[in-house]
Parts: C-alpha cells; structure tokens; sequence
C-alpha cells in the first residue's frame, strides 16, 4: 500500500510463561493506510491490545520488521522509538482516567499535552472541535466518563499526534458516554489521522474504514470498507 503509515513483515510476540513460551502474535503481516479508522477486532485474548502495543512502539516484538512511515522502527534505540511516540503518535487507554492529569483543569491537561512534544497549542480551539467548548477551567472530575475520553483524544491531538491509537476506548463506558467517544471517532475519522482502535465494541467495529479481525494472535482477514 503506497500511502501506508505503517507495514508489517511478520511480526511475531513471544511471552515467557511458568509452563513455557506463549506467542501472542503469530507472523503478522498488514499495512497500516495514514488515513481513516483501522479496527483492529477480536475476541478477548485475540492479540489485538498486543498489536496496539507494537504499533504504539512500547513493545518490540520478537520476530518480523515494523515500519513506521518508511522507517524500520527495529533499528532504532530507545531514544529514536521514545522520539517517534513523541513526535507523532498519541496513545489513548480503556480508563478514562489513566489518560488525564487529574490535578490539572481541562485546559491545562492539553497544554501539558503538547509541552510533552516541544510544542503549544490553543485549548478552546481544541475543546470546540470535540464538543467540549467553555470547559477549559473545569476540573476533569468535572467530567463525563465519555467526555474524558474525548479529552484524551484532544490531548493526542494537541501533541500534533498524526496517529492515534486507542485500546478498547468504550469498554468502561456507559451507552451515553459510549456514544461521545463514537462521535469524536467519526469527527477524527474525516480529518487528516490515523486511527487505530483495539475493540470488541460492534458499534466501533462498524465505523471503521477499514477492520482486521484477529483470533488466536492470527490475523484471519482485513476487510475494507
């Protein structure tokens, strides 16, 4: 795929367990398109939160190449993989909470997102584009589960994040606060970003461009929508 962000060369996961080697992804081949939403489903235990952690470069894996952008992330040292987090991908987690810096306002938590990249940003600008316009003086506890997780996203955003990858971000939600975070997915989704979403969450998995489907750490098929 020419407008690829990511392409992987079977990539393969290896945990050390008391009973011996497990494989948590089994020689994983796909690209990755810069755009649109890419759903990676499957059942729990699949290796789709696994995949996220090698996309999301906190994980290497044992066996294949990972690219990222044309470059093979495997020859970099930590300090080229933490620079390419930085720089470009943002990292949304299931709980709304592990997100955000509880002790800071709304506005503040999105300016401490982008000092974290060297760069600034205009809060009520961000807020506005999610939905969350006039409450950058609120304190997070303030809000929504759903709009929590909305500013998480607004965080990526104010990091200059290019990729955003989220793992299973609606499964500690409520149907209302669900349904905030699939709005935010549809707005992003028409924007210039990559997001990279782990989910069993139907609803999800019906917004993507284009949904991988994995089972046992084997991808069975990617289908394009």
């Amino acid at each position: 795929m020419a407008d690829a962000i990511f392409r992987l060369d079977r990539i393969g996961v290896d945990y050390p367990t008391p009973a011996g080697t497990v494989t948590g992804l089994h020689d994983v081949s796909i690209d990755v398109p810069r755009t649109g939403i890419t759903v990676f489903a499957g059942p729990s235990g699949s290796g789709k939160s696994t995949l996220l952690r090698v996309l999301g470069l906190f994980e290497r894996p044992a066996r294949g190449v990972l690219w990222f952008d044309g470059v093979d992330t495997g020859a970099l040292r930590h300090s080229g993989r933490r620079a390419l987090r930085r720089e470009h991908l943002g990292l949304v987690f299931q709980n709304p909470a592990e997100n955000l810096l509880d002790y800071l306002n709304v506005g503040d938590n999105l300016r401490a997102a982008a000092q974290s990249a060297r760069r600034s940003c205009a809060p009520e600008e961000i807020l506005a584009r999610l939905g969350l316009g006039g409450t950058g003086d609120w304190h997070v506890s303030a809000l929504s589960g759903g709009q929590q997780q909305r500013l998480a996203f607004g965080c990526a955003m104010a990091r200059g994040s290019s990729v955003i990858l989220a793992d299973e971000p609606t499964s500690q939600l409520d149907e209302a606060s669900a349904d905030l975070v699939l709005d935010t997915l549809r707005s992003l989704a028409g924007q210039e970003f990559a997001v990279l979403v782990a989910s069993h969450d139907d609803r999800l998995i019906d917004l993507g461009t284009r949904v991988a489907r994995l089972r046992d750490g084997r991808l069975e098929g990617v289908e394009q929508r």
